[in-house]
């Protein structure tokens, strides 16, 4: 009687699968299990709100605090959002503080020396900002400027237009009533503004993870050349990315007009560094790349713990501030390089790996 195939003894020495000794396979740690590398902002958001609940319960753990910390966050985040476009292409702006401060100047000025509507002189304002995006684009492509230098030199320029429209000097008294109404309401509970965000994000996660123009910007940050040989329009996303960026921190501008309808001088600049940590420190979470919701976690988690440490600091939380977002943007640029670095690490070991001896 002849034995079946499947019953036959293994004579050439290799061991069944169900029978491998799978002792030197590693298994993941408690850290990856529970995602802390992929949502450590959203870990970190949650640590904040517990400490500081507990050395604060009567002051941090309130609905005021809640609603001043995301409604004051809005124009900041909105910010991050601007920047997070041009640098999924890999390409910085560094525009976007004195484009803020362009559009705020702008709706100010149309509402003090023109009898044009609040709404138009946003638009206006926006397309202002477009305008400087555009500019950015052009010398980046063009002249092949590095962005980093291109749109530093940009913002420092539009920062010498703000103060000539400005005079130097703080306008205020220029919207009625009912535009300021529309940034410092509440719906149900929730500042009016923070639904803005929130409708900005939207449109901002749709285009890039939902629309072949995302897919093309994020190849196009991947690898420039490569893109550009598989017919991937590389100039024209950097371009357009930058004029978006110029777009979306022009409505931060008008934003800010209507929570607080007052324009000055020191207005923008400021609001540049907590932006890009947010941004830095949201690309290593989730998807690790630049992405909407790690950007918008990222920068509230930051937003709280620097409230936290205000509120347990008192009168002398003068340094809070520079000193949280300095380290936080040193950590992010850190926990967004790892992947990089595994890879260039694991590289490196096959390369050097010994070749096989011949027998």
């Amino acid at each position: 009687m002849g034995v079946s195939r499947s019953a036959a003894p293994q004579a050439t020495g290799e061991v069944p699968p169900a029978m491998e000794d799978r002792s030197d396979v590693a298994r993941p740690s408690v850290a990856q299990r529970i995602g802390l590398g992929k949502y450590s902002a959203a870990y970190l958001w949650l640590l904040f709100i517990v400490l500081f609940g507990i050395l604060e319960p009567d002051t941090f753990l309130t609905g005021t605090t809640f609603k001043l910390v995301f409604s004051e966050g809005v124009v900041t985040a909105i910010l991050a959002l601007a920047f997070l476009v041009p640098l999924t292409a890999n390409t910085y702006d560094l525009t976007i503080g004195a484009n803020l401060a362009l559009s705020l100047v702008l709706s100010n000025y149309i509402g003090l020396h023109s009898g044009i509507p609040p709404l138009i002189g946003a638009v206006l304002s926006v397309l202002a900002c477009m305008l400087t995006g555009f500019v950015s684009g052009w010398v980046v492509v063009k002249l092949r400027v590095n962005s980093f230098i291109a749109t530093l030199g940009m913002s420092q320029a539009l920062t010498a237009l703000v103060l000539l429209i400005s005079a130097n000097r703080q306008l205020t008294g220029a919207f009625p009533q009912s535009w300021l109404n529309a940034g410092q309401n509440n719906i149900a509970g929730i500042p009016i503004v923070v639904l803005y965000l929130l409708v900005i994000a939207i449109a901002v996660w749709y285009v890039l993870e939902h629309t072949t123009t995302g897919r093309y910007l994020f190849a196009t940050g991947g690898n420039l050349e490569a893109s550009r040989l598989a017919g991937v329009k590389t100039d024209k996303m950097i371009w357009g990315s930058l004029i978006a960026s110029g777009g979306i921190a022009g409505i931060a501008g008008v934003v800010f007009s209507m929570r607080t309808g007052i324009f000055s001088s020191d207005i923008g600049p400021g609001y540049l560094f907590p932006a890009i940590a947010a941004v830095f420190l949201g690309a290593s979470q989730f998807s690790q790349r630049p992405n909407v919701w790690g950007t918008i976690i990222a920068y509230y988690a930051l937003a709280f713990g620097i409230k936290g440490l205000q509120l347990v600091s008192g009168t002398n939380s003068y340094w809070v501030q520079p000193l949280f977002e300095g380290t936080a943007l040193v950590i992010a640029v850190a926990l967004a390089a790892r992947p990089a670095v595994r890879t260039y690490k694991g590289r490196r070991q096959k390369t050097t790996a010994p070749a096989p001896a011949r027998s």
